[in-house]
């Protein structure tokens, strides 16, 4: 114990391990502290009950110095999730006594189920703030390389949230214009460029890296504004509550972005890190499902179960693809892949949405 908190250490090496040195520890604080060793293929770790992601790590290159992140736990079983490893899960308990389980109606158990997913929502827009100023800041040393790494990291943020942040409009423009649409200012790419607003945020910068070639003043510029304007936006989800159907619909949004954007390649056009996103936007839904699941467990068990296995189906899909050489840790998504590949995954997705799309009347409709 060290301040009050278990300590576990994890270790991430070449042989494909994602390692312990506790398996198990008491209830309440833990701090798992993550060192990769020389895992190239491992770059990411997360800590999971039911599906619900209690606390994670990214970005984790190996020789860098350790980093920690500390869960509250109540007795029971997690599992570390560490995609890449020869065991992609390893389980892990907790002694002691048990969290309660989900009491009062339904609706009152899916509201509290609402309150955990803003925090979820808040905590990935505060991360996606520091990653584009990492992104930001190799920009501004000319640093290509660099950047397009930095890139690759801060995307998953935005993608894992993005149903929830496409409505908001800077004061004094109105609703349609896109000069003042943060999703379009973050988000926009060729497919959907206003020529009166022009180039904006993510994409403007990949389009430059990648097809450029080179950091340019202009390239520095849109990384300055993408930095300033994923802060006003940090800022503005803070101030936002959600209703139980508001985290169903988002997730269904979640993966019709999958399927409109990400398989087709038209989201990542340059960089070519669409499974990157597609992971993230499933990682998205799948946060949303689960903190609706405790409610959801009480009106129809039969549709829960049905979900959660179709949603391990898809990430389980994913898993040939990750390859931690690689930007963002998956394969580039090709012309040749997505000739080859783009309707399998597309199929597992379809499987997925068909009983997701049930949830958000079941859930409203609760009492």
């Amino acid at each position: 114990m060290s301040g009050g908190a278990a300590q576990v250490g994890v270790t991430l090496t070449s042989a494909g391990g994602c390692e312990l040195d506790h398996a198990s520890a008491p209830a309440g604080p833990v701090t798992f502290t993550i060192t990769n060793k020389d895992a190239t293929a491992i770059t990411e770790i997360e800590l999971q009950s039911d599906q619900r992601i209690l606390g994670e790590k990214e970005n984790l290159a190996p020789g860098l110095a350790p980093v920690k992140f500390t869960a509250t736990l109540s007795g029971g079983k997690y599992q570390l999730y560490c995609p890449g490893a020869d065991k992609e899960n390893v389980p892990f308990t907790v002694t002691g006594k048990a969290a309660a389980a989900a009491s009062g109606s339904t609706a009152t158990v899916l509201a509290e189920g609402t309150k955990g997913y803003a925090k979820f929502v808040n905590q990935n827009a505060a991360d996606m703030v520091t990653a584009i100023g990492k992104l930001k800041a190799a920009v501004d040393k000319g640093d290509v390389a660099a950047a397009k790494k930095a890139y690759a990291g801060a995307r998953p943020f935005y993608e894992k949230i993005e149903s929830d942040v496409g409505g908001f409009v800077l004061p004094g423009f109105k609703p349609g214009d896109n000069a003042g649409n943060l999703d379009y200012l973050i988000d926009m790419r060729q497919s959907n460029l206003d020529p009166k607003v022009g180039w904006h945020g993510f994409h403007a910068v990949e389009k430059d890296l990648w097809q450029g070639g080179k950091i340019t003043p202009q390239t520095k510029k849109y990384a300055k504004e993408l930095h300033t304007n994923v802060g006003k936006l940090a800022k503005l989800v803070k101030g936002v509550t959600y209703k139980p159907e508001d985290l169903a619909n988002g997730a269904a949004s979640l993966l019709e972005e999958v399927q409109t954007n990400k398989i087709k390649g038209e989201e990542e056009k340059y960089s070519h890190t669409d499974l990157s996103d597609f992971a993230s936007n499933v990682e998205g839904a799948q946060q949303a499902f689960a903190f609706l699941k405790p409610g959801l467990q009480k009106i129809d068990p039969a549709l829960t179960a049905r979900v959660s296995k179709q949603f391990t189906n898809v990430t389980n899909g994913l898993t040939p693809y990750r390859d931690g050489a690689s930007l963002g840790g998956f394969k580039p998504w090709t012309a040749q892949l997505r000739k080859t590949d783009a309707a399998k995954l597309s199929k597992k997705v379809q499987a997925l949405q068909d009983p997701l799309s049930q949830i958000a009347q079941k859930v409203a409709t609760a009492g």
